[in-house]
């Protein structure tokens, strides 16, 4: 079985001293890197994912920073595709689905991970299911950010369990690391 592993958005903004930095983006960076090596030992393909926010007014992922680059943990390797996206969903705008179609995705499925749990992952999650894939997501390769919502503070860890929770419902099978490597 070939699975394509989609690395979604895990850039240096998004860790201490960035633009828009996430609660335990390390952690997760740490996960991915262990999949990504898995597959690349496998022979499984990969497909990363870039975020460029091309605005004059960009909050982070701005074009030509630091922080729009993608972390060095799971930095690509020569060869390894890069879909740049101006949207949450991954699909978007892209050419990911025919990537992922020409790897087998569509036969095999996705496993996906990276960041936001509540923005990026959630929707890419959505629309490969929507698309027809067989989606899994490492839950703890993927980070979420603290949310307000009017007068109530949501800490990363419950915006993170009840996006992963939503996912696991109806999209797609929430595993950790471990699981996915065991």
């Amino acid at each position: 079985m070939t699975r394509t592993l989609v690395i979604i958005d895990i850039q240096n903004d998004y860790f201490e001293g960035g633009a828009h930095p996430l609660v335990g983006p390390d952690a997760a960076a740490a996960n991915a890197a262990r999949l990504l090596a898995s597959h690349r030992e496998a022979a499984q393909p990969v497909v990363h994912v870039q975020h460029v926010w091309d605005a004059p007014d960009a909050a982070f992922f701005a074009p030509g920073t630091h922080g729009v680059e993608i972390h060095p943990l799971v930095a690509p390797a020569e060869g390894e595709p890069v879909v740049v996206k101006a949207h949450p969903n991954s699909f978007l705008g892209t050419d990911l689905d025919a990537r992922l179609r020409a790897a087998g995705a569509d036969v095999d499925g996705v496993v996906i991970v990276g960041m936001m749990s509540s923005m990026c992952v959630d929707a890419t999650v959505r629309a490969a299911a929507d698309a027809g894939y067989s989606v899994t997501v490492v839950h703890d390769a993927c980070a979420a950010p603290d949310l307000t919502f009017g007068d109530t503070s949501v800490p990363a860890a419950q915006v993170h369990a009840a996006f992963m929770a939503a996912l696991g419902d109806s999209y797609a099978e929430v595993v950790s690391t471990d699981e996915l490597l065991g």
